[in-house]
């Protein structure tokens, strides 16, 4: 089952791993395809996190849903704003384009469960989400940005994204009793 419920961070892991003709690694993408990767990251985790809203009935889910929501906003508030003074425009690339094909197969699976076997597939998908992400961007991304501005911003989005994997660690758990 858990398998089956990290489609998305498997689908992370494999166009990390497959690259593409234009990029062979996260680390070979240039500061404005990692904002769009970013950026479209983001967005996926917010659908997902609405989708809980309307299917779970647990509270602590719910909050959770919620939480997502409300931080990734913030962030991408703060990076489009970051791109407006830079007067520069995110870059499509292949690993934005393979999360949101991965995004679609994840959002399909989980909008079929209901009751605890979503509470469970959503945490545990946020788990792992947030696990692959979290490692892209502190071992890619943060190591190989060039502006000083979007680095900072990069660091402060991952300190608050590893409080949402420890977060999403304790919701599997409690979910999952």
């Amino acid at each position: 089952m858990k398998l089956r419920n990290s489609i998305l961070a498997i689908g992370l892991s494999f166009a990390v791993t497959t690259g593409s003709a234009q990029a062979q690694s996260p680390a070979d993408l240039n500061d404005l395809e990692i904002a769009h990767v970013a950026y479209v990251a983001d967005n996926i985790d917010i659908k997902i996190a609405h989708l809980a809203l309307g299917i779970s009935d647990n509270p602590e889910i719910q909050e959770f849903a919620k939480t997502m929501i409300r931080d990734h906003i913030a962030v991408n508030e703060q990076a489009l704003a970051l791109l407006a003074k830079l007067k520069a425009e995110p870059q499509d690339n292949f690993l934005s384009q393979t999360l949101l094909s991965n995004s679609v197969k994840t959002i399909d699976m989980l909008s079929q469960l209901r009751g605890k076997e979503f509470d469970i597939a959503y945490a545990e998908n946020e788990l792992a989400y947030h696990k692959a992400v979290n490692d892209i961007v502190e071992n890619a991304f943060i190591p190989n940005i060039e502006n000083a501005e979007v680095k900072a911003l990069f660091g402060v989005a991952l300190k608050i994204f590893k409080a949402h994997q420890d977060h999403a660690a304790m919701m599997v758990e409690k979910v999952s009793q």
